[in-house]
């Protein structure tokens, strides 16, 4: 490895360590901002309910970011072509959500956050700004510890994309293909201000309604199964989904499950893919077809 990629690497280290004593967890990345460490289930079949660490290898993307530093230093020390890091967000105890400026788009993406916030009667308050290599800026906030943000590209406007739980931010000082990120001046000694109550509530989806009657072959028990998916919290969620599921196919509703499941499913923050793919797993389980 040429001398250059090894300052940047261990630069990227210290960066790293320093924004988890801010009590931010940390990925390394790869020149091309992707998460530097590849996945050990890449060659495994895609409906295979995805593993988020719990094998206890590395190569989790954000699921194996930390504040230990020991841990960080192993991850660099796995991938010594790193030359940046990821902070995740959602995770205690900032919950950050990043608040994506870009300048690829033909929108003016700062004007369409600002017309949002007259429009909706909230003020973006000082905050950790890092500036993008293509000129865009990264808006740390944070949000409420009981709320999940979803990630997404341009749903609040053109221009705006959201991090949030289960996606990361380039962190300041790492350095990529097109060039480093850094902080704003003036930024840099700021804490993540919280995210306004208005902005919030742009960024969350509205909540997906259940019917229960329009799966009336699913019965009373069915409706416990998917209550009981609803009840889920982090951590917990592809674990009771993949129960329910099972008990479902075996109880012959399976067929009339899918959809109430993936519904609550939803509402407890997993994608749909991993519903459908956890679904899945069960039916094989139980021989039966999805």
């Amino acid at each position: 490895m040429a001398t250059t990629d090894r300052q940047a690497t261990t630069l990227a280290l210290a960066h790293a360590l320093s924004a988890a004593e801010r009590g931010l967890a940390v990925i390394p990345l790869s020149r091309t901002k992707l998460p530097a460490l590849r996945s050990p289930h890449r060659d495994v079949n895609v409906l295979t309910p995805p593993c988020h660490g719990e094998c206890g290898a590395f190569g989790h993307g954000v699921y194996d970011a930390s504040t230990d530093p020991v841990r960080i230093r192993e991850l660099f020390a796995a991938a010594p072509w790193a030359t940046g890091y990821g902070i995740a967000c959602g995770l205690p105890p900032h919950h950050l959500i990043g608040v994506d400026l870009d300048t690829k788009s033909d929108t003016d993406s700062s004007a369409a956050l600002r017309e949002l916030a007259l429009r909706h009667l909230f003020t973006i308050p000082d905050t950790v700004v890092v500036l993008t290599p293509s000129g865009g800026r990264h808006l740390w906030l944070t949000g409420p510890p009981d709320t999940a943000v979803p990630n997404s590209a341009g749903r609040l406007a053109p221009g705006i994309d959201i991090r949030g739980a289960g996606g990361y931010l380039v962190g300041p000082g790492s350095r990529t293909d097109h060039g480093t990120y850094t902080t704003a001046p003036g930024t840099a000694h700021l804490a993540p201000a919280a995210c306004p109550p208005a902005l919030l509530r742009l960024l969350l989806p509205p909540p997906r309604p259940i019917h229960p009657a329009t799966h009336p072959s699913a019965g009373d028990r069915g409706q416990g199964l998917v209550q009981f998916v609803l009840a889920a919290h982090e951590g917990q969620r592809n674990t009771r989904l993949f129960w329910a599921a099972c008990r479902a196919y075996e109880n012959g509703i399976g067929p009339a499950l899918v959809a109430p499941l993936v519904d609550a499913a939803l509402n407890t923050g997993l994608t749909e893919r991993e519903a459908r793919a956890t679904i899945a797993s069960a039916a094989r389980m139980t021989a039966h077809r999805p």
